[in-house]
Order: C-alpha cells, then structure tokens, then sequence
C-alpha cells in the first residue's frame, strides 16, 4: 500500500501533509508536530471532535467525513498523504492519492521523518509503554531538556499527546500492535513487557514475539536497551539482545542492574526504593500501584541513559500528574469516587485493580467494564474472569469490536461467566444505556467506581455521575 519505503519517508519535506483519520491519537500528535514546524497540514476524519476543533485553532484545515475532494484543502497537492493501519485501500481519499501518484506514507514512516536529527528513545511493549512514554517526557521536561514526543494518550499537565520541542531528544510511544515500530531507529529502547495480545494481526504468539526481537535490531549503533526483567518476555529478549552485542539495562524487583526494593502506597500515589549502583534512592510517585513504579523505574534508567540528572527525573516523576483514561479521577457524587481506565488485557486490567484496592479506603470497589476486540475476548475470556474478580462488583458490557466484525458465540458474556465471584455480584449488561442506573443502585457513600476498557465506555463515567447526584437530589 505504501507508495515509497522507510528510508525515503525519512528524504520527504513533508512541507503540506494530509493526513486521513487525523482524529485518531497518533495521527493527531504527528500533525500538532507539523504544525509546531510550521508546516501546511490538512486532514480528515469520520466524525467531528475536540481533536478536530483544536487542530483547526492550530491552523489545519480539516474537513469531517472522507472524499478524494478533500486532497485539494492544501494550496497545491499534498506532498504526502499520510494513513494508518486501519484506513483501508478502498479509502476514498487513499485510493485517489495513490491513482494520482501522490507519496503515500505509513504514520510510522512520517514519524520517523520527524525523528530525523535527534536522539530518539521510545517505550515498547505489550502494557505500560503510554504511561512510561508519559513519565519519560515529564521527567525530561523538569530536566529542562525540553524533548519533542508523540505519545498515544494526553499528558495530564499540557493536555496534549504531542510537542515539537527545542531540545534534541525525541521521545516516542512505540507501537507493536501492527509492527510499524520497525520503522524508527532508536538510541534508547524501553521494552516494558511481551506478552501475547494483538494476534489477530500478527497470527501466533511466536511471530508477535518475534517483532519484538527485530526492534531490538532496529537500534542505532551504540543504543541501549532497557528492559523490565520482572516479565518473561522481556527478560528472555534483553538476553537476546545480549547475545547480539546490544548493551543492556535491567529493571525489576530481583536479578537486575536496578532493583525495586520496596513500595508503599502513599497520598494517592506511592514511595519506591531501588537500589542504583549499589546505593539506595527513592523515589515518589504520583499515580497509585506497584506497575506504575516499575513503570517510572524504567523512565528513569532511559532518562539517565539519555544523560539527563538523577535529580531532575526523580523530580519530575514525583510531580507526574497522570495520563488522561489512565485512572482518571472522573468525579465524586453521592459520595461515590468515579475514574476511568484504559486497561483493556487481563494483565492491564489485574494490576489497576490491585492498585485501585489501597485508594478505595475500605468501600467496595465497583467495575464497569467493556472487552475490546471480538479476538481478544474469545481468547482471553478465562484470563479476564480471574482478572476481574479482584473487584467486589463487576459489571460487563457487551464487546466494543473497533476494527473487527463481531464473531458468532463471542460476546462479554463470556467473560461475565469466567468471574469466579458469586453470580449475585457479576452481571453481564448488553445496553449501555441502563448501566448508570445499575450501577448507581449497587453502590452506597465510600465506594469506588471504575469504568475501564479500550471503547467508548468512557463515556459512563458522567453519565453514573449524573444519574448519582440525580438520586442524592430525590
């Protein structure tokens, strides 16, 4: 589908970009880059958003639905067409850029064309690289280094996902889910975790491990590789990595060159201790749960790979505010603490539960929660069921299915029986629109909602607020 390769994305000026689906999280960061640059940007997406009116305020023009017309919004022909993964070749404005012989590139390949020059780390893997980009970017930031970063969600402090910077840094959130992390060439590589998921594109386990192996390849000369040894997958990569003369740096809790040696919950985030070169140092972190703390550890060791002070990124860890849809603080009515999460694996969802536990202060911890992908719920049905019964009540809704056509016998009921809870506190809700009333009847004063899931079951959270205060009024 790509009209010209890799290496010659990285030659193109991209002077006036159009970019189809720029709504999307990582198409709307490389155009909010473009424009900073001072480059024509134009684009368009199937409906219209916040994303859209903020692009527009920048100085894109963006049109709302999908024609080949909208090639024509830039004075003169694009000098690149740019599309993800999910724009399809029938696209309209795709199949008329490439009869029209117009450069058509991969958003992987015009991110890497705004890499050009520095020095690139990005965060990989299966969990956690969104929150580990994020603490990276804040920890660089109150280093002063001022680093530019594409991220796949919004910074809590700027509201943004991303930002051509002055300093000489590129941070990247690498995405493994399509391979299309294979076209950056990084000095710094954070591999999290690897752990089966995304196979309805990349078919088997072994051939989604195996693109994790070709990242560890794509690293400059020179580059490093920080790894979380506490995850099989990844411990079984960094000594891959090794084996080809990679330099190496371990994170975890044992067996590594910076061991987690305590964490304690605190003031809604958490105290980690880890041991660097022998010596003990700890470190604050704002956002509650043992995985975060792994998280900031390894946006710690990348930070100090990339030269950065171990003050600086301590600071800037410790006055990390979060990621928008990473248990975000939604509300509080009727006594009752709504957030909403992200977490749409099993391991994703285990681990925010675990966390969530010491910030529900005794009250039942309430979730609402809506599989993503038909595939991953067939597969993963069982896993999720365990993964939910850390919970007291659970809630499931019916699958969000994105990019795939629903599947005969597949839907959240799956998972709803998978839950080893009594059946009194599980229950499968297909209709979004009865949940908030559901819900607000199961909960009472000092309980903790969480809405979590990839789809749009974000959206319950100020619906159940509404309808809590709307009950506290009667």
């Amino acid at each position: 589908m790509m009209a010209r390769s890799a290496s010659s994305a990285r030659q193109n000026t991209l002077e006036r970009v159009h970019l189809v689906g720029i709504g999307g999280a990582g198409m709307s960061g490389i155009a909010r880059i473009l424009l900073d640059r001072g480059m024509a940007v134009s684009g368009s997406d199937a409906k219209d958003s916040s994303t859209l009116m903020t692009l527009r305020a920048q100085g894109a023009r963006v049109a709302v639905g999908q024609d080949a017309a909208n090639l024509e919004l830039l004075d003169g022909d694009p000098t690149a067409v740019v599309v993800s993964s999910a724009i399809k070749p029938d696209n309209p404005e795709l199949a008329a850029a490439v009869s029209r012989g117009l450069t058509v590139l991969h958003r992987s390949e015009a991110l890497a064309a705004l890499m050009e020059g520095h020095r690139v780390a990005c965060v990989a893997g299966t969990h956690g690289k969104t929150s580990t980009t994020s603490m990276l970017t804040v920890a660089l930031q109150h280093c002063r280094l001022d680093p530019s970063f594409a991220i796949g969600g919004d910074l809590n402090e700027s509201g943004a996902n991303a930002h051509h910077g002055a300093g000489g840094i590129f941070v990247a959130e690498a995405d493994e889910s399509d391979g299309s992390f294979l076209a950056f060439t990084p000095s710094v590589a954070v591999v999290t975790n690897v752990e089966a998921d995304h196979l309805d594109h990349h078919g088997t386990i072994e051939a989604y491990n195996a693109v994790f192996e070709s990242f560890v390849d794509r690293l400059a000369d020179g580059g490093v590789l920080v790894a979380c040894v506490d995850d099989p997958g990844s411990a079984a990569l960094a000594l891959l990595a090794e084996s080809r003369g990679v330099r190496v740096r371990r994170y975890g809790r044992a067996a590594a060159d910076v061991t987690l040696t305590s964490y304690e919950p605190a003031d809604g985030g958490g105290v980690a201790t880890f041991l660097l070169d022998g010596a003990p140092v700890e470190m604050k972190v704002a956002v509650p749960g043992e995985h975060m703390a792994l998280n900031a550890l390894g946006a710690v060791i990348a930070g100090l790979s990339l030269g950065a002070p171990l003050a600086g990124l301590l600071e800037g860890i410790a006055g990390f505010g979060g990621v928008r849809r990473r248990f975000e603080f939604k509300g509080l009515a009727g006594g009752v603490r709504v957030y909403d999460d992200y977490a749409h694996h099993p391991t994703e969802v285990a681990a925010q539960l675990r966390a969530v536990r010491p910030a529900a202060q005794g009250g039942k911890v309430v979730v609402i929660f809506q599989p993503h992908l038909y595939s991953r719920t067939r597969m993963f049905a069982g896993e999720f069921g365990k993964a939910l019964a850390l919970a007291d009540e659970v809630v499931v809704l019916d699958v969000y299915g994105a990019r795939e056509q629903p599947e005969p016998g597949v839907t959240g009921r799956l998972i709803a029986e998978a839950v080893p809870l009594p059946a009194a506190r599980v229950r499968f809700e297909p209709s979004f629109e009865k949940v908030p009333a559901l819900v607000a009847g199961l909960v009472e004063e000092g309980d903790l909602v969480l809405t979590m899931g990839a789809g749009d079951v974000t959206m319950l959270g100020a619906e159940l607020i509404a309808e809590l205060d709307r009950r506290v009024r009667v």
